[in-house]
């Protein structure tokens, strides 16, 4: 057995976790009132080191939906229960969350592999602090794991600087200029807003979004917002609407398709040269660590078609809007449920 996983306290759990995010805890605390103990039956691992996702964020990003909607339970959200948390309380709240049901997550672990131990009830979880046998394997990396950029990125070529949205910071961090953001998210709207007391904004936009109440976040970005096939479909905007934007001085510009050096194409074929390019295209799931012929059960959402190996908080594999914090509740107490389950 490696030092190393030994010294974590990975060996002979009857679980492993991977991901200390939203998912992680709400899959975490549904065990621990199923009467499983964290560090003795069940353990988290997590890839970054100590510091979550919502910690990087960009400092003025508050979350979508209200604090009523964004605990996990029995654990509140204090103060305002209608107010739009900020991501440091959010990632403050996470980790009085893990003090309140005992969990300590192994950080700086990360999972690259699981394969079926022969014809066993055992898996084998490959990770770089070493292999691991366990009898449950819980994927919960996120939906949104990993920054997706298009590949017309690498034709670019501008004089100030390229980033995603998961890089940005505040303003000071884009050079002066123009600056052309790409994708009209609520995070390219929200990024639009923000950078334009200080630069020239174009929003480059690929579908119309329809504005919709902030209040209405938790179930509009869930069952009517995605198919169960892990589609994404086009969220609306919680935030500023489009025609606000362009009243205050954003530029409204059709979807960037390509780029050519320093000049970014649009859709309808004209040339933008924007001195600084932000893309707010999203994410991928953190699910690459998978085999490629996992699939969903059929009819048990949260298990996978190889035994012992669940997920929470992706909705390709479970309940639409399970990566959202009111939906991955859900994803949690059947995951918990079938690993209690499993003889």
């Amino acid at each position: 057995m490696n030092a190393r996983v030994e010294k974590l306290g990975l060996s002979h759990r009857r679980a492993i976790i991977v991901g200390a995010g939203q998912a992680g805890l709400a899959v975490s605390a549904e065990l621990v009132l199923r009467g499983l103990v964290p560090q003795r039956d069940f353990v988290v691992i997590d890839r970054a080191p100590r510091i979550r996702s919502w910690a990087s964020r960009w400092h003025s990003l508050r979350l979508l939906s209200e604090a009523r909607h964004s605990a996990l339970p029995p654990f509140p959200f204090p103060g305002d229960p209608r107010r739009h948390p900020r991501v440091d309380e959010m990632a403050s709240y996470l980790a009085a969350f893990e003090k309140h049901i005992g969990l300590i997550p192994r950080w700086g672990v990360k999972a690259i592999e699981v394969r079926r131990v022969g014809n066993s009830t055992t898996l084998e979880l490959r990770t770089d602090a070493g292999d691991v046998q366990t009898r449950n394997v819980v994927c919960a990396t996120g939906a949104h794991a990993r920054p997706h950029m298009p590949a017309w990125v690498a034709d670019l070529t501008v004089p100030g600087t390229v980033l995603h949205s998961s890089q940005y910071q505040y303003p000071r961090q884009i050079p002066a200029g123009d600056v052309l953001i790409v994708g009209g998210g609520n995070a390219g709207v929200q990024l639009a807003r923000e950078l334009l007391a200080s630069h020239r904004v174009t929003l480059a936009t690929r579908t119309p979004r329809r504005r919709r109440p902030a209040a209405a976040y938790p179930t509009m970005s869930g069952d009517r917002q995605r198919r169960f096939t892990g589609e994404q479909v086009p969220e609306p905007l919680f935030t500023d609407s489009y025609a606000e934007l362009r009243e205050a001085g954003v530029d409204i510009a059709p979807a960037a398709v390509g780029a050519i050096g320093a000049e970014v194409v649009l859709s309808d074929g004209r040339q933008l040269g924007p001195t600084s390019v932000v893309f707010a295209t999203g994410y991928r799931p953190g699910d690459d660590w998978l085999p490629d012929d996992v699939r969903p059960h059929p009819r048990k959402r949260g298990r996978t078609s190889m035994p012992g190996l669940f997920t929470a908080g992706l909705p390709r594999y479970g309940y639409p809007g399970g990566d959202t914090i009111q939906g991955v509740l859900r994803d949690a107490a059947r995951v918990a449920r079938h690993i209690i389950q499993r003889p």
